[in-house]
């Protein structure tokens, strides 16, 4: 390896760090605050489920970042002048991620990305490079995801809290409940992460045996064989909360507050709200596989289009192959990231806006992936950040509203603003300033 792709490596590596640092919120934030697991154990869940995502299935979307977004044949008699603008994506990019994430903000690094290329194709082409439609579409998307995902997370715990948290024997209402909770897990987190995982085994199928199975069939008999299982061991953990509250004759009569306290033998000493934990930390795993294979794509994209020009002297038109390295590259920084900085933006999102329950938490999760999969559906890009803020707003308003902190709330939203002009900027200076060296 050359010291100019070496440099470009570890620029990557270093994006991935500052991404890994950041937006492991999205998927740890609200179990932590909930309580629902420790800070050591969600680093070392989301480490092993972010870096198998980035791994096995990342290379998808980093092949559409490295020739989807900036026009290749734009650049096709100018190979250079790309690579040189991706090596400021790459620059802007971490730069901008680790600002926001030393001050516990959590930011968009997909707008990110989409900013800094924005703004050194303007430099380089001019502003007629830049697809203004799509700098629309992601504005548009800003401002309503947060507004659907706090919809629907303040609708989930509305119900969850009439029928279950408000009754008198929260454990009997729990017990009736469990399967459909179990379905709508299994069922929202199913059709997000389970079709591209089971993709290639779907393929392996029809090469090995020779006939087709519809690409639906194998995730849908998984989520059900899941929520079966789910539903079977929570009905076992009540009927054990419920056989020892018998010989106690307390289990009648006895009602759990929403917030407990805490125990030292504990942090759940609420049987229903450690149910619910079980819940949201495999929602908390859905979430974080789903990011590694996402997101990954954000910080190596540039540094695979930079390979394939440097190995075979063209820009990628078509689409290209990411070598395995690359993308262990990618999700070696991810966790990396999240173990040594991560805790900053967790600490925002799960303590610093509302306090939450697992309860609380479950739904605010749910919300979030509900919210991404409409969007998905309708080809909206969007920010898993501001769809898991919206779900713990939605939640803290069903609350109360003097529940949340606003002033967590106003740093956020300055810097979900800013992050696109503000990549924009950093690319098109850095940019300018390399053409001028290298040119």
């Amino acid at each position: 390896m050359s010291y100019t792709l070496l440099f470009v490596a570890l620029l990557a590596f270093y994006v991935a760090w500052n991404l890994g640092a950041n937006d492991v919120a999205n998927a740890m934030g609200t179990s932590v605050g909930s309580k629902a697991v420790t800070l050591k154990q969600a680093i070392i869940i989301a480490g092993v489920l972010e870096f198998t995502g980035a791994v096995l299935f990342g290379h998808e979307v980093t092949e559409t970042l490295a020739t989807k977004i900036a026009n290749p044949a734009l650049f096709a008699t100018t190979p250079q002048i790309l690579v040189t603008g991706m090596v400021t994506v790459l620059i802007s990019c971490g730069v901008w991620l680790q600002i926001a994430t030393s001050r516990g903000l959590p930011v968009s690094s997909s707008h990110a990305v989409v900013g800094a290329i924005a703004g050194f194709s303007w430099v380089a082409l001019g502003v007629g490079a830049i697809d203004w439609s799509s700098i629309g579409l992601i504005t548009i998307a800003w401002i309503l995801t947060p507004l659907i995902s706090g919809a629907i997370a303040a609708l989930f715990y509305s119900q969850i809290k009439y029928w279950i948290l408000d009754q008198p024997n929260q454990i009997v209402q729990l017990q009736e409940w469990i399967p459909w909770l179990s379905t709508l897990l299994l069922s929202v987190f199913g059709v997000i992460v389970l079709p591209s995982l089971t993709k290639p085994l779907t393929n392996l199928v029809i090469d090995q045996v020779g006939f087709n199975i519809p690409a639906y069939d194998i995730p849908l008999l998984t989520g059900a064989i899941a929520a079966v299982g789910l539903t079977i061991i929570s009905w076992r953990q009540l009927e054990d909360r419920g056989n020892e509250g018998d010989k106690e004759e307390l289990l009648p009569t006895i009602h759990y507050p929403l917030s407990p306290p805490e125990s030292p033998a504990s942090p759940i000493p609420n049987p229903v709200e450690s149910l619910f934990a079980r819940f949201q930390l495999l929602s908390a795993c859905f979430v974080a596989f789903a990011h590694g294979s996402n997101d990954v794509g954000n910080a190596i994209a540039p540094l695979a289009a930079i390979v394939y020009i440097n190995r075979t002297g063209s820009v990628p038109l078509d689409g290209i192959t990411i070598p395995l390295w690359i993308l262990i590259l990618g999700g070696a920084g991810i966790v990396g990231g999240l173990a040594v900085w991560g805790k900053k933006v967790i600490a925002t999102i799960g303590e610093n806006i509302i306090t939450l329950q697992p309860s609380s938490g479950f739904c605010a999760e749910l919300a979030t992936a509900t919210t991404i999969l409409i969007a998905s559906r309708l080809g909206l890009p969007v920010s898993t950040s501001h769809a898991l803020i919206g779900g713990v707003v939605g939640v803290g308003l069903v609350q109360n509203i003097k529940s949340i902190k606003f002033q967590t709330l106003k740093g956020i939203a300055a810097a979900w603003l800013i992050t696109i002009p503000v990549s924009s900027v950093l690319s098109a200076v850095i940019f300018s300033i390399a053409r001028i060296l290298l040119f």
